[in-house]
């Protein structure tokens, strides 16, 4: 994809906010597994629509699934563990066909786990560069959204592995296609996945007035 220069400069408060977040998430993630949207998200974590309860879940879901990738792949690959409202997205390098089944096995075994999204490659560990630039276009990608006037930023996680963005949250269909659109108009993004998961509009009203 190429860059949207006129995107990036219409936007000067977003690119800001940009860089700082970069420094932010750069300062994680340096070992072969990572626990997903820790350092990103703590800047916009000042309000969230899960409960307080299950975002203590989704920490300690993240947590052991660490743990047992580590015990699975040890330093032969690179997996990011995101988990929102009990939903685990998996990312990385993997080995093998095998090592990739049994990633998802081990960590779609975690308690209170409702389900997992397996993601991950089988290919050779991504260089330190990459994940540079992943992390850039994490924080570009949250900085477009702060931007954005119809968007609630930290509702949104956002997680970039080999320049494809994916999008978790509990959001409405209209949220979910404008945040996709927001990704989508980012210079370096080349894919966007979205794994929302969809509430109504009354929903997000009830959210809301809590």
């Amino acid at each position: 994809m190429t860059l949207h220069s006129r995107t990036l400069l219409a936007a000067p408060r977003a690119a800001l906010l940009a860089a700082a977040l970069a420094a932010a998430s750069l300062l994680g993630g340096c070992g072969a597994v990572v626990v997903g949207g820790a350092a990103v998200g703590a800047a916009l974590s000042a309000t969230d629509r899960r409960t307080t309860g299950t975002q203590v879940e989704d920490e300690s879901i993240e947590l052991k699934a660490v743990n047992r990738a580590s015990e699975l792949l040890g330093d032969r690959g690179h997996v990011n563990v995101t988990s929102y409202n009990r939903s685990v997205l998996i990312t990385g390098e993997v080995p093998s066909e095998a090592s990739r089944a049994a990633l998802e096995q081990a960590i779609g075994g975690i308690e209170n786990v409702r389900g997992t999204v397996n993601e991950t490659a089988v290919m050779a560990p991504t260089s330190m560069t990459v994940r540079s630039n992943d992390s850039y276009l994490t924080s570009l990608v949250k900085a477009g959204f702060v931007d954005a006037k119809d968007l609630q930023a930290n509702s949104i996680k956002v997680v970039t592995e080999r320049s494809t963005v994916y999008l978790m949250g509990r959001v409405t269909e209209r949220e979910a296609n404008r945040a996709a659109e927001v990704a989508r108009g980012i210079g370096g993004v080349t894919k966007v996945v979205k794994v929302f998961e969809l509430i109504s509009e009354a929903e997000l009203a009830q959210i809301q007035t809590k």
